[in-house]
């Protein structure tokens, strides 16, 4: 057991952070829980800002990890709007940003990540908009409702999940919508092309206009307004206002001047950690957007940006924290939620990396299962439409074994049976 003088610091408000704390407490730790976060809000959840929360269909209080009395209930002091300015290895303290010092036994790094920002003229406008935080999420909800209602122009920048969750938004409340996109189709990084067009016929059935293959370059306007949105092709899109979701970068700030081990961006940047998601410091720990961790399964590090590693990365780095055997090897999860589609996506296949894609069902119907293999090894399977078959697809994954791919792309054959018996 840890010594109960023992104190654990968490900085990060997020989803992370609040389930590394519950994850202490459940564990048995009686010692002093600090969590520190630099937004005034209590730790939430963030797919609904881009989702449910932003579309109008779920309330606000609905995003909070926890009720506001369960922190106290549980003995966690909380240190909210109140940024981590310094780490102090040496001593084992964190300076906060009104100079307050706290020592720590362990630490653990959840700060998380943030909207790359559009490098253009412009961007100071009024109505040039980042989704990252529930302040956002607040604000751009105003903004997506006005814009149904006068008939105006959203101009998204980036055809990722969060500019394609944003973009069914705002068709939702009847705004016109652009998204400017340098790839050939949207979620070119992440799914391939293979299926990018499925979802450009998606949106274009909504009514949202793509155009691919540009950057924007300039943002116009007039008394801070903004008027259009320039392209590096010489379009010109009409707009009241603009989404950069161009992605985010990990906020490695705090670690860098630390002198924790980095992971250079060309690589995906982040907090190097090891399995048990400890950093080059044997006593400071990170876990979320942050930690570029090495993983054990597919044997690569990896930095994951999604829900489910803030949910499950949160827990794992707590308990090596309470030095317990820890290898966090979960299979890389995330969900979307667009129009009347619902998809989950298990596992890793950037482009390059799979030599062939097979379909499940039928995609002209909008309810299939895709799966990226590399010599028939299946390396990440999107179910659209279909549920109840994420454990199916990552024993999959986590089998590294070749299957049969007539079997596999069979819908009357159970996914089951599709794995090879021991």
């Amino acid at each position: 057991m840890v010594d109960a003088d023992q104190t654990f610091v968490i900085v990060g408000g997020g989803l992370a952070g609040a389930k590394a704390a519950e994850t202490l407490r459940a564990e048995g730790f009686n010692g002093r829980v600090i969590l520190i976060g630099d937004e005034r809000d209590h730790p939430y959840e963030r797919p609904p800002l881009s989702k449910g929360y932003l579309s109008g269909k779920e309330e606000r209080e609905g995003v909070f990890v926890h009720e506001t009395a369960w922190y106290a209930r549980a003995d966690i002091e909380l240190h909210l709007g109140q940024p981590v300015t310094a780490i102090d290895r040496e001593h084992r303290t964190v300076r906060l940003g009104d100079g307050t010092t706290i020592r720590y036994d362990k630490l653990l790094l959840a700060t998380g990540s943030e909207p790359r920002r559009l490098d253009i003229p412009g961007t100071g406008l009024a109505g040039v908009h980042h989704l990252r935080r529930l302040a956002h999420a607040d604000r751009l909800q105003g903004v997506l409702a006005a814009l149904g209602r006068d008939n105006g122009h959203l101009v998204i920048a980036g055809a990722g999940w969060i500019g394609l969750e944003v973009a069914a938004a705002a068709r939702g409340y009847g705004a016109e919508v652009t998204v400017v996109e340098p790839e050939p189709t949207p979620l070119h990084q992440v799914i391939g092309p293979e299926l990018g067009q499925f979802f450009t016929d998606l949106h274009a059935e909504h009514g949202v206009r793509f155009h691919f293959g540009a950057r924007l370059t300039e943002i116009t306007g007039q008394d801070g307004m903004v008027l259009a949105a320039r392209t590096d092709d010489g379009e010109e899109h009409p707009a009241h206002d603009v989404l950069a979701a161009i992605g985010a970068a990990p906020r490695t700030a705090l670690a860098e001047t630390a002198g924790l081990a980095l992971v250079d961006r060309a690589h995906g940047g982040g907090v190097a950690v090891d399995a048990s998601l400890r950093t080059s410091d044997p006593d400071i720990y990170a876990a979320g957007d942050v930690a570029a961790a090495h993983h054990p399964l597919l044997g690569t590090r990896l930095r994951i940006e999604h829900w489910a590693n803030a949910l499950n990365g949160g827990p794992a780095a707590a308990r090596a924290m309470l030095g317990q055997d820890v290898s966090y090897d979960r299979v890389p999860y995330f969900f979307s939620d667009q129009y009347d589609l619902g998809l989950e996506y298990s596992g890793w296949a950037p482009p390059g990396s799979y030599d062939q894609v097979v379909l499940r069902g039928d995609a002209g119907k909008r309810q299939f299962i895709a799966f990226w293999l590399k010599e028939r090894r299946v390396l990440a399977g999107m179910n659209v439409n279909v549920w109840d078959v994420t454990e199916a697809i990552q024993d999959l994954i986590r089998s590294g074994a070749p299957v049969d791919t007539e079997a596999l792309a069979d819908p009357t054959t159970p996914l089951t049976s599709v794995l090879p018996q021991p």
